[in-house]
């Protein structure tokens, strides 16, 4: 007797970090389906997938539809308010009238056209998610698994509110023709002769930008963008800049728009760090190069907060690469508006101390006392923005992984020195010490001390 087929829960969601604009935080939603939703279903007895873990050629939109045509159960997830995910539910509702779960974390807003539909809500941390919180909201999705495959009720508006409405199905000949299409599909990929087609226009450019990537980085057929990113994220992890930047160009060919529309930031902004931090084939070069990706993000008129931080630190080491003015102006710009958008520590001591900077470089002494004014108070402010983690243990952002407390702490010191305040700088850095996992976080925290130390010697205020 055949295997019963298993059945299927395709999950809407973003992937990677994105950034919930409604408050500023960036949520690693990698971490929500890791760790809630993709146990959760499994432990419900179903298959989970993800786009980015559907095995395919050409665009991922045809095998997307069809998961949301056909897929047992859908679990969406609106958490940043991603439009795409909100698209690919309202696909869903149309297309089935029940077997839909809609989750987010706790702090987005209820739109109106969703505020009467049921939404489960999670706890985010903004790269993690708590244990407690974890194991209690997947005993909550494995119950909704259940209880919805038990007993067929509507949970989709359209037919809640369209009595009488019949789902679309895929019609037997749409299916024979599928498979008529399928079994062809042999004889069309041979020449008349017998031999391989002539490979199209389209393929030959793509092998092309593929034979650019390095042939280190050309993904197999059957490797997914899931796979690929997985990849990069050892290669990142292990100092491999080079190779990761490799992977992602060919994660970046697969996600690719075939029209002008825009792309999805979280790979350009990955791509754009590895490709400056690889220093290939010379530091300016690949400064400009991640320059020229960013810019496809719009960074002059953006929002994203990851991208105006990438924007000021590419344009922080092209001040230092070349000393030209304009790229200390424009990191200054994009550190300033990362920080009042999102209220977080790493924007706000980088933007304090590239004001410093600027400071030492007027020829105004106005402007020179005003740059350096307005960095000690945005130390002060990034001081209580830091006593605010270490009290909660909940960061507001995460930038540097499980090593976030290191640089919260080192963050205090540098913020201390900035205003004055020697003594609190010495308990923050001998804290800060004491919490390092690597021992070049030292080195990386006292190169930056010192760089402040000399910055601070040359304060207007003395001339005043």
């Amino acid at each position: 007797m055949p295997e019963e087929k298993k059945k299927v829960c395709f999950v809407v969601m973003g992937y990677g970090k994105k950034t919930d604009y409604q408050s500023g935080r960036v949520l690693d939603l990698d971490a929500s389906y890791r760790n809630m939703i993709k146990p959760a279903v499994q432990k419900a007895g179903l298959e989970c997938i993800r786009a980015d873990e559907i095995v395919h050629s050409g665009t991922i939109d045809t095998p997307m539809y069809k998961q949301l045509l056909e897929a047992d159960v859908v679990i969406a997830d609106l958490s940043t308010a991603n439009p795409n995910a909100f698209y690919e539910l309202g696909v869903r509702h149309a297309l089935r009238p029940f077997t839909t779960i809609i989750v987010a974390e706790e702090k987005l807003g209820y739109p109106f056209d969703v505020n009467h539909t049921v939404i489960r809500r999670y706890k985010h941390l903004g790269d993690d998610i708590g244990v407690g919180d974890a194991q209690r909201f997947t005993a909550e999705i494995v119950k909704a698994i259940k209880e919805i495959m038990k007993k067929a009720e509507n949970d989709s508006p359209v037919y809640t509110y369209l009595k009488g409405l019949k789902p679309p199905m895929m019609t037997v000949a749409e299916e024979l023709a599928a498979g008529k299409a399928k079994a062809t599909g042999k004889k069309a990929a041979l020449g008349k002769r017998g031999g391989p087609a002539r490979a199209s226009k389209k393929s030959r450019s793509t092998k092309r930008r593929a034979s650019r990537a390095g042939a280190a980085a050309v993904a197999p057929a059957n490797e997914t963008l899931s796979v690929l990113l997985g990849r990069a994220d050892e290669a990142q992890a292990s100092g491999d800049f080079a190779g990761a930047r490799q992977l992602l160009l060919v994660a970046r060919e697969m996600m690719r728009p075939k029209d002008d529309r825009e792309e999805d930031p979280y790979l350009v902004q990955r791509l754009a760090l590895v490709t400056y931090k690889s220093k290939q084939p010379t530091p300016k070069k690949a400064l400009e190069k991640a320059r020229d990706l960013l810019l496809t993000l719009k960074p002059d008129s953006s929002n994203d907060t990851e991208t105006l931080g990438l924007w000021g630190a590419v344009h922080k080491r092209l001040w230092e690469e070349t000393g030209n003015r304009k790229y200390l102006d424009e990191a200054v710009r994009a550190y300033e508006r990362g920080f009042f958008l999102r209220n977080d520590y790493y924007n706000g001591i980088n933007f304090a101390y590239l004001l410093n900077v600027r400071s030492a470089v007027r020829t105004d002494k106005g402007e020179a006392i005003a740059d350096f004014v307005q960095a000690q108070r945005i130390r002060r402010e990034v001081i209580t923005i830091c006593e605010q983690y270490l009290k909660s243990e909940l960061p507001p952002s995460r930038r540097d992984g499980k090593d976030t407390k290191y640089w919260v702490l080192a963050t205090l010191a540098e913020a201390s020195l900035g205003i004055g305040d020697q003594k609190e700088a010495k308990k923050w850095l001998k804290k800060a010490y004491s919490a390092a996992p690597h021992s070049w976080m030292k080195t990386s925290t006292d190169e930056q001390l010192d760089k402040l130390k000399k910055l601070l010697e040359k304060s207007p205020l003395k001339a005043a």
